[in-house]
């Protein structure tokens, strides 16, 4: 997954326009098709990351139902399991979709729409994923600790998921068109 200047940048440029000169690690005689590459390649390395975690939560997730303490589980605790096991699911579609489709679509001229369809992704299988956790903690704080303190865990869980994957990165994002914006205000005077 690229990181969050990067994402931004792909998300603001139409389909013809070319980010080279924009992207700190670009250089200028970077061309269209070698920004794609790289773009693409370090897109499938960071869903690579991605998809060891939620594959390692997936299949604790898998195997919980047999275990024989599952059954003492209350209906919300089913619940919670269910929606952790739902967003570890989607999560690991969504990371390993990208890989898919590379091969299907090998040597078709397809690539930058892989790029672009990969980001899309990553994106929506971080937020799966971030439910999964946030399912995940509730679910082993209500079955360690009590319903009560499993919504502080689990709510716990969901803050910390959104400053760090979202609002951080947004904030980012809004400096530096801030700093941007006071940069071309200062050379146009």
């Amino acid at each position: 997954m690229a990181l969050p200047h990067q994402e931004s940048q792909s998300r603001l440029l139409t389909d013809g326009e070319s980010s080279a000169g924009t992207d700190e690690e670009s250089s200028a005689d970077e061309s269209h098709k070698e920004r794609i590459d790289r773009e693409l390649s370090e897109l499938l390395q960071g869903l690579r990351v991605m998809v060891t975690g939620v594959q390692v939560l997936f299949a604790f997730l898998l195997a919980m139902p047999f275990q024989t303490g599952f059954a003492k589980l209350d209906t919300s605790g089913h619940w919670l399991f269910f929606i952790a096991l739902t967003g570890a699911a989607t999560a690991s579609l969504c990371f390993t979709t990208p890989a898919v489709q590379h091969r299907l679509l090998f040597r078709t001229g397809l690539k930058e729409k892989i790029v672009h369809r990969a980001n899309e992704l990553g994106l929506a299988g971080a937020v799966s994923l971030g439910v999964a956790i946030t399912a995940a903690m509730a679910l082993v704080a209500e079955v360690v600790l009590g319903n009560w303190l499993a919504i502080v865990f689990g709510a716990a869980a969901a803050l910390a998921t959104s400053w760090l994957w979202l609002l951080q990165p947004i904030i980012d994002l809004r400096r530096q068109a801030t700093a941007n914006r006071q940069q071309t205000t200062g050379s146009k005077d």
